[in-house]
């Protein structure tokens, strides 16, 4: 079953997404997000669709969560378009009646998930950082908002395009919080460690059974 494709309309702009309901449209499902890459902006889905996080629910839906992904215009930043994001995802929860959301994203997408999620933890069960940095916005103040949500980053340990010190650093100062983040190296791993990352088994099963104040898996 391939996932769906739609377009948002907003007051600034039609906005492309993908969508997939849950196995069975359970209503105990999680709905998790996908926040996409700098190089997948535009109006063309079949550039999200050829890896990473959507190839995999393109190839394996149904699966156990309802999942979304936005895409955002070119030039453009996640949080510039957090008011629609945020609508959308509200509107799918009052069609499915879903109880929590899950917040992933890639490299640029991952730097959107730190600071969207970190403005508004108490609307997110769980965030995953995927090849991404730290964006300065966030600081201290921005990582003490997450000490409650459970937060998984994966990184490559030779990406040279977003560096994993940043990484790094923002799950040392969360685990200093009493936070349940965990960051996952992949040995020999470049930027684009998302095909192996949204494939995990481990992480397939952790957004579907992860809620706010949950530790971690350990891999």
């Amino acid at each position: 079953m391939s996932i769906e494709q739609h377009v948002y309309a907003t007051a600034r702009a039609g906005l492309p997404y993908l969508y997939a309901p849950a196995l069975g449209h359970s209503t105990a499902a999680p709905l998790v997000v996908f926040l996409h890459g700098a190089k997948d902006r535009g109006n063309d889905l079949s550039k999200l669709l050829a890896w990473g996080f959507p190839k995999y629910v393109n190839d394996n839906a149904p699966l156990p969560y309802y999942w979304l992904a936005l895409q955002i215009p070119e030039g453009t930043t996640w949080p510039e378009w957090q008011e629609e994001l945020f609508a959308l995802i509200d509107k799918i929860r009052a069609v499915h009646d879903i109880d929590r959301v899950v917040l992933s994203g890639f490299s640029l997408g991952s730097a959107g998930v730190w600071q969207i999620a970190s403005r508004h933890p108490e609307r997110f069960a769980a965030v995953v950082a995927v090849s991404g940095r730290v964006p300065e916005a966030v600081g201290e103040s921005g990582l003490a908002a997450l000490r409650r949500t459970p937060v998984w980053v994966f990184h490559g340990d030779a990406d040279d395009k977003a560096p994993v010190a940043g990484a790094a650093s923002a799950v040392s100062t969360l685990q200093a919080l009493g936070a349940p983040a965990q960051l996952t190296l992949i040995p020999g791993g470049d930027h684009f460690i998302a095909d192996e990352v949204y494939g995990s088994e481990e992480l397939q099963a952790w957004l579907v059974s992860v809620r706010a104040g949950a530790a971690v898996a350990t891999v």
